[in-house]
């Protein structure tokens, strides 16, 4: 089933597009299921946070509650396969729509995160950069009596759990964000944000500049993982097309580079991907 895409890749360098299905058997849930349809939940845009106190309260309120899942999260195969297939020389960079820092653990060195990094929190006033294990640190001592009615409480009155998104945050009652505190910038008192690209918000240009670097060096494209429903990665496909670059798809589902792909392989990236780096003969 790989043997097509071995031999497009053999003897050739490799820029890799990866997605969230790089990382759902990590337990980071994606947006969108394999038919690539926007989970009922929508992520919060980047208008509504910086203008509105009270969606800023919403979301740090989830965020503190859902974010152990995401810290705690662990590289799966297909992050170790990656990171082998750089090792080995197939692969010159992975540019990256997580936000996890996964690809980075598992020992990927050239990781492109184009739209952010939760590990990271920064002031919209004046810059200031903290972490977000220190911005749990302070939402947990400002909202001791709070994060312990929710953090195991069910989101709604049918007992279910509380779900995961892949932002780091989970659903919680209605009402629950109104008296959850939101600490300011420690130095100058500001709005605080996590240095994510939120829906609405451009990928900064120099990010973006920096992965059309990474696929003006490689002689395939591969995209792992992700639908490309959204144009901040789908842009590298079309990039691709335009250099003649072939392209490749490793995907649970249809995806949106289905028509430029020379190569589709179906299935999940956690068990394709080591038997890539396998047959290329790139230990895992």
């Amino acid at each position: 089933m790989i043997a097509p895409l071995v031999d497009l890749l053999r003897d050739r360098r490799t820029v890799v597009l990866a997605g969230a299905g790089c990382s759902t058997e990590s337990g980071i849930p994606d947006y969108r299921g394999p038919e690539g349809r926007l989970r009922t939940r929508t992520p919060v845009r980047y208008g509504e946070f910086v203008r509105s106190e009270a969606n800023r309260r919403r979301y740090w309120a989830r965020s503190a509650v859902g974010w152990r899942r995401v810290s705690d999260a662990r590289p799966n195969p297909a992050h170790h396969g990656l990171a082998a297939l750089e090792a080995a020389g197939f692969v010159g960079g992975v540019i990256t729509q997580n936000v996890d820092g996964l690809h980075h653990r598992a020992g990927s060195r050239v990781v492109i995160e184009l739209h952010g990094s939760l590990a990271d929190v920064v002031c919209l006033d004046c810059g200031d950069r903290i972490s977000r294990a220190e911005m749990q640190t302070r939402l947990e001592y400002e909202n001791r009596g709070w994060l312990e009615r929710y953090r195991h409480r069910p989101a709604d009155a049918g007992g279910r759990e509380p779900q995961a998104a892949p932002d780091g945050d989970a659903e919680l009652p209605e009402g629950a964000y109104e008296s959850f505190r939101v600490p300011g910038c420690r130095i100058c008192g500001g709005v605080l944000k996590p240095d994510v690209v939120f829906f609405g918000e451009n990928v900064p240009r120099d990010r973006v500049d920096a992965c059309w670097a990474l696929l003006d060096a490689a002689d395939v494209l591969l995209v792992v993982g992700s639908s490309l429903t959204v144009y901040s990665g789908r842009r590298f496909v079309y990039g691709a097309a335009e250099r003649r670059v072939p392209i490749a798809v490793l995907n649970l589902g249809e995806t949106r580079a289905d028509e430029y792909a020379a190569v589709k392989v179906e299935g999940k990236a956690g068990e394709l991907v080591p038997r890539l780096a396998e047959a290329l003969g790139a230990a895992c």
